[in-house]
């Protein structure tokens, strides 16, 4: 069964805002604490599809982020914010690329 639903972005009040333009739900935070929380809340409803959570929060809650990971629903990916990137989201798509085909392809 197809999984529909909308695209929420936890973020920093500058990066978050940008995603309004697509139509996410954005849930500005001040730390990674609230970005936990909330990251944590939405992710038990059947509401959202995709949550983008921004490198600076996502890279201070990897452990959240991985077991999230093992779930089919809500797909969580970490995004640069407006800052720029720390590498956080990258290095997350290699290591899932490379567990899924079994080999480093060098994106």
């Amino acid at each position: 069964m197809e999984k529909i639903g909308k695209i929420a972005v936890i973020g920093d009040s500058e990066s978050a805002t940008a995603f309004l333009a697509i139509g996410a739900t954005v849930y500005k935070v001040d730390n990674e604490y609230a970005a936990a929380d909330i990251l944590r809340e939405i992710s038990k409803t059947d509401e959202y599809a995709v949550i983008l959570v921004t490198e600076n929060y996502a890279s201070k809650m990897e452990q959240l982020m991985q077991k999230l990971k093992q779930q089919t629903y809500p797909v969580v990916i970490a995004v640069p914010g407006s800052s720029g990137s720390n590498g956080f989201g990258m290095s997350g798509i290699r290591k899932d690329v490379e567990k899924a085909v079994g080999a480093d392809i060098g994106i």
